[in-house]
């Protein structure tokens, strides 16, 4: 078990303070291709998986977003893509392995987050048709690149 006291690991811990305040995670990022993961699954996602959906071997919900697990993934593969997309040499083959390939036949999976949507034309597709799709409620997901309004 690693120690997070023990010096020998600090490298293995990181704190906030160790990015310098220009560098913070809380800043808009306006290098995103896709502005939320909504628009990624709107616009990109749904679209090269192009599966058959049929609610007993593959899964998957329209609304996607009224799954937790499913928006964790979902929001982990978009960051993810956004990062990778970046490495034109193997960036996209990464991506693909490391994280598509990973998260996407959970998802998929009649055992997984999208286990109950197995019913309505809202959840099923055709082989070569785009993942099923319905908009989530607006403002779910607000456009990253875009400045935040002041409170």
């Amino acid at each position: 078990m690693i120690d997070p006291e023990d010096n020998d690991f600090a490298e293995y811990w990181s704190t906030n303070d160790d990015i310098p305040e220009s560098d913070s995670l809380v800043e808009e990022d306006t290098s995103f291709r896709y502005g939320s993961v909504d628009e990624f699954v709107r616009e990109y996602l749904r679209h090269i998986y192009r599966r058959r959906i049929d609610g007993r071997n593959r899964c998957w919900a329209g609304e996607w977003w009224r799954y937790d697990e499913a928006v964790i993934r979902l929001d982990a593969l978009w960051r993810a893509w956004e990062h990778l997309r970046l490495d034109p040499a193997t960036g996209m083959s990464v991506w693909l392995r490391d994280h598509a390939d990973y998260h996407m036949p959970i998802l998929m999976s009649p055992e997984g987050p999208f286990a109950d949507a197995t019913a309505g034309a809202e959840n099923m597709c055709k082989r070569g048709e785009p993942l099923p799709y319905v908009a989530p409620p607006e403002d779910m997901f607000p456009d990253l690149r875009q400045p935040s309004s002041p409170s």
